[in-house]
């Protein structure tokens, strides 16, 4: 048995524990039963095991508790939302008096613009919804029939399936969060990786022909490759594959041979490049100063922030930012096909749920060293920009 076979206990309380806080007796009866999963990858409840119960008001502290709604001050802080790098985590809350599950982002400076979002009617249903959602993130369990499998078909199948299990328990309306689980998640399972390509995935044929339209995908041809673009598969990828001219966060240039860095500041004495410039050939533009360019010699994505002088990673190839920007793409016709639901209603959620998806396919695109700053992560958290 591999240590990833070996189960983490649940997370369950005393009797003693739940008093005062917890009155309803379904939910008493759960958590000193079947209890909260001690391992999943939507949640954590390990500051149960910690601090136990704590109210909102508790955890706010000071006078910002007397700034909260009366709705939220005694709502019981139970666990987060899993987000990736340094993102603030949504907690999640739990009624001590009816056991309906809701989430909320802590604002210290703001306690009184917090406000709950409901997440489930139950702590049963939570579970059962986390545990599908594993089952489908490991296929294994309800489905293991899709390992091995890849395509916008098999994505497709996995997430009515998905969808099904939620709508079959879900005591009620599905919260916005279950939907964009249920619609986004299963998009890892579009591409297969790549051993055969030499790039991390191997991208179904056409997708980005279906996705952006055939007249907005740019191949690129030999000619256009300066000589220090060495790393066969990329060259490949561009002349064959392409990237979208407009990836909504980036955007291609196209009208002329792609420039070394060094050639693309040709006319800027000023500018300060790394020392290995010559073999990063820029692809075109990202918002806010920033150019993503490829290391000829190895094919790894990156992002040069011209304002800051530095270069950090952004993607692991260009396989790893093609099914990036197809993602984004895709993520804002499943939005308006719900009138915008998603993002209106649940946009940190969305950004959760979108960056958890990706790293599930490129974990080089949502990480954050050598910096607390990442491209990708940062332009999914921007709400005020409509990015998602």
């Amino acid at each position: 048995m591999s240590t990833t076979d070996i189960a983490v206990p649940a997370i369950t309380l005393t009797e003693d524990q739940l008093d005062p806080y917890i009155t309803h007796a379904a939910t008493r009866g759960w958590l000193t039963g079947p209890g909260l999963p001690g391992d999943n990858g939507l949640f954590t409840f390990d500051g149960l095991l910690g601090t136990g119960l704590r109210t909102v008001a508790d955890t706010t502290g000071g006078t910002g508790a007397d700034a909260l709604s009366p709705e939220l001050r005694d709502q019981l802080v139970i666990g987060a939302l899993r987000a990736p790098g340094t993102m603030d985590a949504e907690s999640i809350l739990l009624d001590g008096v009816t056991g309906e599950v809701a989430t909320t982002c802590f604002l210290p400076d703001r306690p009184d613009l917090m406000d709950p979002a409901p997440l489930a009617p139950s702590l049963r249903t939570l579970v059962s919804f986390a545990t599908a959602a594993d089952e489908l993130a490991g296929l294994r369990g309800r489905f293991a029939s899709f390992a091995g499998r890849h395509g916008q078909k098999t994505a497709a199948e996995a997430s009515r399936k998905l969808l099904a299990l939620f709508e079959e328990d879900a005591e009620g309306e599905l919260s916005p969060f279950w939907k964009m689980t249920a619609l986004i998640r299963p998009l890892s399972l579009v591409p297969a990786p790549g051993a055969e390509s030499g790039l991390a995935l191997e991208l179904p044929g056409r997708l980005l022909d279906k996705e952006f339209g055939q007249g907005a995908v740019w191949r690129f041809e030999e000619l256009d490759f300066p000589p220090t673009l060495t790393h066969g598969p990329t060259r490949r990828f561009l002349r064959e594959t392409g990237l979208p001219e407009d990836g909504l966060l980036f955007h291609l240039d196209t009208d002329v041979p792609l420039p070394t860095l060094p050639e693309h500041y040709a006319d800027d004495d000023s500018a300060e490049l790394p020392a290995h410039a010559a073999r990063l050939i820029r692809l075109g533009h990202l918002v806010e100063g920033n150019s993503l360019v490829v290391d000829g010699a190895t094919g790894a994505v990156l992002n040069w922030s011209e304002p800051e002088a530095t270069l950090t990673p952004l993607n692991t190839d260009v396989s790893t930012l093609a099914f990036t920007l197809w993602l984004l793409h895709r993520e804002k016709a499943i939005d308006a096909d719900l009138s915008h639901e998603l993002s209106t209603e649940a946009y940190d959620q969305l950004a959760t749920t979108m960056l958890q998806t990706l790293a599930a396919i490129d974990p080089t695109a949502v990480s954050l060293p050598p910096t607390d700053w990442h491209y990708w992560t940062e332009a999914f958290q921007d709400e005020a920009g409509g990015v998602l």
